[in-house]
């Protein structure tokens, strides 16, 4: 049997397919192709149940789009899931040449009208992991044990154990702790267990990065900007710890198996924070979240309530 699967982005989403694709291959012994946006092409192909990897070219799509369509088309396929549920991912879905196609029950924007069936009743109150493996029970699937199957290498990196990463930045403003609070975490954390600290990030995160860094001292590096989603996945796995403001390097986290101290203030944990039993959620103390607002309307904002102690709480290192 051959499977495409549609899950463009972002980050966070990506990884959180990647259980259901696992037991969709094992349950069905199935071929899995997988198309995603041209940014995390490189990442998928690193995960052990994906045979091919579709570019979805979400910049410059019309320039694009004819070359896409034609490899996209390349080979007919028993069934395309889309776990995306969006017009975009839609629209890839009616494209390909398959006889089957599968929809989410948390689609929007219309793209049920491009479906062929629908998994499961909509529920939005899980986590999104779980509402995504609904196609499992559509195809009398059993559900299995979430697992995350990425072939990774792991880096040599210089330093003392434990080693902590910190993500200091997120994409909503909102989501971020003061960058005061991580420099005060980190230098309890060194003073407590020595150890180092690597601050990490995108390439537009590098400045905010290094001042926490440099504010945090000695032992301490930024690597923001420095590595590829390839190579991150790497050092997370490396980590004894990881500490982050919710965000799409958290996920990535959590799949390697790396316990993580994750920051919630406007978005909800049950549906969108660190899957598994060996991460610490701590949340923001107060009525109005989740919001789901990317700037904060009030002062101090929801985040500035976690505490420098509650996170170290969450670090306690156990050699």
């Amino acid at each position: 049997m051959k499977i495409l699967i549609v899950k463009l982005s972002s980050l966070g989403d990506v990884l959180h397919a990647l259980p259901t694709v696992h037991h969709l291959r094992e349950g069905l012994n199935a071929r899995i192709d997988w198309v995603v946006q041209k940014e995390y092409v490189d990442l998928v192909s690193h995960f052990s149940d994906v045979d091919r990897v579709i570019g979805f070219p979400r910049r410059q799509i019309l320039g694009s789009l004819r070359p896409f369509l034609k490899e996209l088309r390349q080979e007919p396929y028993d069934m395309v899931i889309d776990l995306q549920g969006l017009l975009k991912s839609a629209f890839v879905t009616a494209a390909a040449r398959a006889s089957r196609r599968i929809g989410p029950s948390f689609h929007r924007e219309g793209s049920f009208f491009f479906y062929s069936e629908v998994a499961g009743e909509r529920n939005l109150q899980r986590h999104a992991i779980d509402q995504i493996m609904d196609v499992l029970d559509h195809l009398k699937i059993q559900r299995q044990k979430v697992v995350f199957p990425i072939k990774i290498g792991a880096p040599e990196l210089a330093g003392a154990r434990p080693f902590l990463a910190i993500f200091p930045v997120s994409r909503w403003p909102s989501k971020n702790w003061p960058a005061k609070r991580f420099i005060e975490a980190g230098r309890r954390f060194l003073d407590q267990y020595h150890g180092k600290i690597f601050v990490l990030g995108a390439p537009g995160d590098a400045t905010v990065c290094q001042t926490i860094a440099n504010g945090i001292g000695n032992e301490t590096e930024s690597l923001a900007g420095q590595t590829s989603l390839v190579e991150l996945t790497g050092i997370l796995a490396t980590m004894d710890h990881v500490l982050t403001n919710d965000s799409g390097p958290m996920h990535l986290a959590a799949a390697v198996g790396t316990p993580t101290a994750a920051l919630f203030g406007p978005t909800d944990p049950r549906r969108t924070g660190p899957y598994g039993s060996n991460h610490t959620v701590l949340e923001a103390n107060v009525d109005c979240r989740p919001c789901t607002h990317r700037t904060c309307r009030h002062q101090p904002t929801c985040m500035e309530t976690i505490s420098v102690q509650a996170v170290l709480d969450a670090l306690n290192h156990k050699p």
